[in-house]
């Protein structure tokens, strides 16, 4: 009878019956369970499971003991009735053999391949729903030393008014060396610095490194990283006013320079200025201007700066101008204030982005570079945004010390798909401003982690790394073309044309010792 079966219960019924060991050689206790075990799969009329246990304790003792069914008094036509219940019992007529001999193993192997990240991955990368008790604690001290009122702090304006932009304002609300406060001032010479309240009580005090720290508080190296600064990409790139087009058919409209914060990676340095501003009517309608001449032009994204910082009524009068624009059919929206301050995702806003959703696509598109910035408050802004438009996707941007790992780039990523966030892009970190040298990582570092996902996490939580070199260009090891000094040879998949894209210096990205926050000296 057992001809008839397919070749993995073939294979499982030959290694349960080459054994050759006496029951006394068998311990008792597991000839015990065994047989409790035989017991259960005869009596089960409608279940797979107790005679698939039965199977696996037979094969356990054939390995371990050598010994076979018929050590326990189990006879092979007995496990022939068994195997042939279990393939007319299964919606899919799997077979017992299939399932014990081959699903399981692949199952167990695959298991060890996560156990390190499911050990790990909430004490490396704690997400902020994890810390959200300490999270409280550091609000109540924040509203303490800045000031605030519980209105303050839960109204957008409050968390602006209150906005730490000095280094005086930063040693009030986050735990700082004295050497790193003055580092900080010698930045602050230069480049602007913001971080609202709610997002300084995400820093966890007293930790060196903090991802949340390292993303909102310069440190000396944005000087100190000497080099030439190639020109923005509004040099290059910007055919009308307020434009940036790298591609045919997808346009970006810088609709302001103000952020809720300033990322201290962030890659429109250049374009924040000394002063928050919103632009003149005819700024905007230039640039809608140039949309409404091209009829390539299928999606705009409203960027900036951050596209949430416009008020209501300014952003939803360019969003009627672009609906009624016939040849645009999607609409993006750039924007961290989810992240940053929550508290700007209100009702009337919600309601815009519905009324536009309901007649062309809206995506939200954000940047989260790490766990700790999804809260309770940041998770709910997120389910609230997700009902309103078709999708919110997420752009990280790989950083050293912050996600450069598969332990944090994979709890990034499934802690933001449960958040209501699709993981899209991740971007290498941009070579055009020196001033974020240190915030590098080598292109093979930054694949090895995307590529490690495959198979181990859910694919629609997988995102496609990306590097910025004259358009995204995928960094699929079919597009690495090979190396030219320091410099990566990328193909560009939509032309084949080759460009050499600068790679993070190996030595620099290695050398821990004096990075960011360790140099300082904690007490």
């Amino acid at each position: 009878m057992a001809e008839a079966f397919d070749s993995y219960t073939k294979e499982l019924f030959d290694a349960l019956f080459e054994g050759t060991a006496d029951s006394a050689d068998v311990p008792g206790e597991l000839k015990d369970r065994v047989l409790s075990l035989f017991e259960n799969a005869k009596a089960s009329e409608n279940l797979t499971q107790p005679i698939v246990d039965l199977f696996c304790a037979l094969l356990e003792a054939a390995k371990s003991y050598k010994a076979s069914p018929k050590a326990f008094g189990i006879a092979y036509d007995d496990l022939v009735q068994l195997a042939k219940k279990h393939e007319e019992v299964d919606e899919h007529h799997v077979t017992v053999g299939g399932r014990v001999m081959r699903a399981l193993p692949i199952v167990d192997e695959a298991n060890k391949r996560v156990e390190e990240y499911l050990k790990l991955k909430d004490e490396v990368a704690p997400s902020g729903i994890e810390l959200w008790d300490k999270i409280l604690e550091n609000q109540e001290r924040i509203k303490r030393q800045l000031g605030m009122t519980d209105d303050d702090w839960n109204s957008f304006s409050g968390q602006l008014k209150f906005a730490i932009n000095t280094v005086e304002e930063l040693a009030k609300a986050v735990l700082l060396p004295e050497d790193a406060i003055r580092d900080v001032a010698r930045v602050t010479k230069h480049y602007r610095m913001r971080i609202s309240p709610y997002y300084a009580s995400l820093i966890m005090p007293g930790k060196i490194n903090d991802p949340v720290l390292l993303q909102s508080v310069p440190t000396g190296e944005m000087i100190d990283n000497a080099g030439i600064e190639i020109p923005p990409v509004a040099a290059d790139h910007s055919p009308a006013r307020l434009i940036d087009q790298f591609y045919p058919r997808v346009v970006a409209v810088k609709v302001t320079n103000m952020c809720a914060m300033y990322c201290t990676h962030c890659l429109r340095i250049a374009h924040i200025g000394k002063k928050d501003r919103i632009y003149i009517k005819e700024a905007y309608k230039e640039a809608l201007d140039y949309i409404r001449k091209n009829e390539r032009i299928r999606d705009v994204l409203l960027t900036g700066g951050d596209a949430l910082m416009l008020p209501n009524q300014l952003l939803k009068w360019l969003l009627d101008e672009l609906l009624r624009i016939d040849h645009v059919r999607m609409i993006r929206l750039g924007t961290r204030i989810p992240v940053t301050v929550p508290q700007r995702i209100d009702d009337e806003l919600l309601d815009i982005l519905e009324y536009v959703n309901d007649q062309k696509p809206v995506r939200v598109v954000t940047q989260i570079n790490t766990p700790q910035e999804i809260t309770p408050v940041s998770k709910e802004a997120f389910k609230k945004i997700s009902k309103r438009v078709s999708a919110i996707l997420n752009q990280a941007v790989l950083l050293k010390g912050i996600n450069d790992s598969k332990i944090k780039m994979w709890k990034l990523c499934e802690v933001i798909q449960e958040a209501y966030v699709r993981p899209y892009y991740v971007f290498n970190c941009s070579f055009r401003n020196p001033q974020f040298a240190h915030f590098r990582v080598p292109v093979e570092v930054g694949r090895d982690i995307i590529e490690s996902m495959y198979g181990n996490i859910s694919g629609d939580a997988i995102p496609r790394y990306i590097a910025t070199a004259g358009g995204k260009v995928p960094l699929h090891r079919s597009n690495v073309m090979g190396r030219k000094d320091n410099n990566v040879v990328l193909r560009k998949p939509w032309d084949g044309s080759i460009v050499e894209y600068p790679d993070a210096d190996p030595e620099r990205y290695y050398c821990d010792e004096k990075f960011a926050f360790r140099k300082y000296n904690w007490k």
